[in-house]
């Protein structure tokens, strides 16, 4: 029995077919959180412009946005794909494959996207707003010069955990006919009852999610100007201590 094990894994290997899961896996999430942002940024940004306190006050318009963006975020996963393979089938002609799948990890993780980016720019100082405002700066102004650039920190790692999550959101797409590991870990593995195929699915998924993490998390430690400003404070600091102690 772990010897048939062993060949099928050995097989997939020289078939390329996990190096292709793999491919299927980083191309559809890439892809699926590329457009989610392209929807959800801008979605983010007006759910924090009309809110009560924001720029422009839209109460109506707020909450409508708010339930709709809360009612997507309650499906689970794989109800929202079979509920929405019609609208794949409308958009893009088929209901299976990764194009299928893109488009319903676009539609799950634009929500998601959308509050991520509400709540990084919810962290800007209000003061840094306000200054802004009174200077004169337009609503488009103040979005683009104080509130992303110093939410930007803040996004990176909303980015990094929407990432991770289109990624989880992926390996189910195997369920209904998409690609990459998630199907070979069912296909090959579930199906098949061979669990040295499921393990080397999930450990490459692992990895993958590793580097997502540890690569976000690096730009989002250069992107923060206040950790780049802490060491010139304790030089500074340093140097007055010295002088008051003579």
């Amino acid at each position: 029995m772990n010897l048939l094990a062993s060949t099928i894994l050995q097989q997939l290997f020289e078939q390329n077919t996990i190096l292709l899961g793999v491919w299927e896996t980083v191309y559809m999430t890439a892809l699926s959180t590329a457009f989610a942002y392209l929807f959800g940024l801008p979605l983010g940004i007006v759910l924090v412009l009309t809110e009560r306190d924001g720029l422009h006050p839209v109460p109506w318009l707020n909450k409508t946005l708010g339930f709709i963006v809360n009612a997507f975020r309650s499906f689970p996963f794989v109800i929202l794909m079979v509920a929405f393979l019609p609208v794949s089938k409308a958009l893009i002609g088929t209901r299976s494959g990764n194009g299928a799948m893109i488009v319903m990890l676009v539609i799950a993780a634009t929500p998601y996207v959308a509050r991520m980016v509400e709540s990084s720019m919810k962290e800007v100082d209000r003061g840094v707003v306000e200054a802004a405002r009174s200077m004169g700066a337009s609503t488009f102004q103040i979005v683009r010069k104080v509130y992303l650039p110093e939410a930007r920190p803040s996004l990176v790692v909303g980015a990094v955990i929407s990432t991770i999550t289109v990624l989880g959101y992926s390996a189910m797409a195997g369920e209904i006919g998409g690609g990459g590991l998630g199907k070979i870990a069912i296909a090959y593995g579930y199906q098949r009852f061979k669990d040295d195929v499921i393990w080397v699915c999930v450990a490459f998924t692992a990895v993958i999610v590793e580097l997502i993490q540890e690569g976000g998390m690096l730009l989002a430690r250069r992107l923060d100007h206040r950790l780049r400003q802490r060491p010139k404070k304790s030089r500074k600091t340093k140097k007055i201590i010295c002088k008051e102690n003579g």
